[in-house]
């Protein structure tokens, strides 16, 4: 076995989500899901097949956030993961509609911040240990974190008052 890094590469204003599911109809299911929720966010999906003829299926509608997600996943090539990215639109829009798609098994991250994930490689194939989302913790919020923290979210529309 071999471990590797695999870095998601993407344009810091967008997010992408990363699971695992288990059947080739995700990634229409997956479409499905979104433009139900929110028909107006742009996103591409990437699903690693993982028998048969092992493609990158995908689907999307920006062509932009399409073409991210098919060369990601093709680099990522676990089989089974997908990988959503999104514009004009924030996971939290659509996780919890991602995650009642009856083949999603499981969520590793949803993020905007910069993505590595952690590959294990055997001679079957690929399997996704884990993810770095982000950056190392720098220190524990002030008053004034906690402030801004409060105001930012009121700002944005995520809370009230």
């Amino acid at each position: 076995m071999e471990l590797k890094i695999v870095k998601i590469h993407k344009p810091d204003t967008v997010n992408v989500i990363l699971g695992q599911s288990h059947f080739i109809k995700t990634v229409e299911d997956l479409h499905e899901a979104i433009v139900q929720t929110n028909p107006t966010m742009k996103f591409g999906i990437g699903f690693c097949e993982s028998s048969g003829a092992a493609l990158v299926r995908w689907s999307g509608n920006d062509q932009a956030m399409i073409d991210l997600a098919k060369q990601n996943a093709f680099t990522l090539g676990c089989g089974h993961s997908f990988l959503v990215f999104i514009d004009q639109g924030y996971p939290i829009n659509i996780l919890n509609t991602i995650k009642s798609v009856p083949e999603v098994c499981r969520i590793y991250c949803a993020t905007a911040n910069p993505l590595e994930v952690i590959v294990a490689e055997t001679d079957q194939g690929r399997g996704i240990l884990g993810v770095i989302d982000g950056v190392r913790t720098k220190g524990i919020e002030s008053d004034d974190d906690i402030k801004w923290r409060k105001e930012f979210l009121r700002k944005i529309g995520y809370k009230l008052g």
